[in-house]
């Protein structure tokens, strides 16, 4: 397992903000766990200068592109996304003279459609068949069908992000090792909220390697915990960006020990207490990761380290609920 490094010059320079994406900090979450017998270490992710965790595999996946000879000079890229992936790419191919063209779900929030046209992408929105329904498979499937028409329409290098390999690789060569130099490997579990599963594989592959013993959880919204085994009842969560009831060709499930379910409430309440307890304003998948993190504490895992990621900004999520004035606990 190596790990990757950056290009900066001997001043600590960047040579471009894509440089910058990557060693987020590790934070220990004492007064979330406050009351509870144990830890909750957070990786900061929503740092990056993307604003989530998924400006690693949009540089490492135009980076393989290029060496491959898949990306010509000038080429459109074009990806399906919640937003994360899509402000990812977005700002790498501004970087890089890509034209990008994102296609999205109406059922995402507007922020993320608005930060990708202002690094200048084009953004197709999708329709929900219901959007009292929320993002169910037959909606993704319409947006999956609606970016095969257009890679072929623009001729684009597709990204692709749930099947390529270099999402877990990055995964795997870089926030994994990262998370076992800054803790020192003493970490009994983690937890992670899957999208396309690439960040779960890649950071689980590395711990397990590491230490057999570190017991990997796939966190899912309740209802819709299709790799739980669970029978679908309701995609209209407040999680974006995973929680879709499809399979995930990525996830590799010898590295699954366990899965957990999260409920609305608790994961808005937990998203707001990472702000006003512990200044960490972030998005839905964060409260859903820490909030299944105190699952474990309340459980088996009393007295143990618990590891989780903070995926992306809450400045993503300003036009839901979550920030609303008047919102209770």
């Amino acid at each position: 397992m190596a790990e990757e490094t950056t290009n900066t010059g001997s001043s600590g320079i960047c040579a471009s903000v894509i440089d910058a994406i990557g060693y987020a900090p590790v934070v220990d979450l004492s007064r979330l766990a406050a009351n509870l017998d144990g830890r909750i270490l957070a990786k900061l992710e929503y740092l990056n200068p993307g604003g989530s965790k998924k400006d690693l595999i949009s540089r490492a996946i135009i980076d393989s592109a290029e060496k491959k000879g898949l990306l010509k000079p000038g080429q459109t890229v074009l990806e399906l996304t919640s937003g994360n992936t899509g402000n990812g790419l977005a700002m790498i191919c501004a970087v890089r003279g890509y034209p990008f063209i994102a296609v999205m779900s109406r059922g995402n929030t507007p922020e993320r459609a608005a930060m990708m046209r202002g690094m200048g992408a084009t953004v197709v929105l999708v329709d929900l068949d219901d959007a009292n329904q929320g993002i169910t498979a037959e909606d993704m499937k319409r947006v999956e069908d609606t970016a095969a028409g257009l890679t072929e329409e623009h001729n684009a290098f597709r990204a692709d992000q749930f099947n390529r390999q270099e999402n877990a690789e990055a995964h795997y060569r870089h926030t994994g090792p990262e998370w076992l130099r800054q803790t020192g490997g003493d970490i009994d579990a983690f937890c992670d909220f899957v999208g396309t599963g690439g960040g779960f594989a890649g950071v689980a592959r590395a711990f397990k390697e590491h230490d057999p013993a570190i017991q990997c959880f796939v966190v899912e919204p309740d209802g819709a915990a299709k790799l739980a085994g669970q029978c679908i009842s309701c995609c209209a969560h407040v999680i974006q960006g995973g929680g879709y009831a499809k399979e995930l060709p990525l996830l590799n499930r010898d590295h699954v020990d366990g899965h957990l379910a999260v409920k609305d409430e608790d994961v808005a309440v937990v998203t707001r207490r990472l702000a006003s307890e512990e200044g960490i304003f972030a998005g839905y998948s964060s409260g859903a990761n820490a909030s299944a993190a105190r699952q474990l504490l309340q459980g088996d895992f009393r007295g143990k380290t618990i590891a989780v990621t903070i995926c992306d900004s809450g400045l993503k999520y300003l036009s839901t609920d979550l920030w609303r004035d008047g919102h209770e606990d």
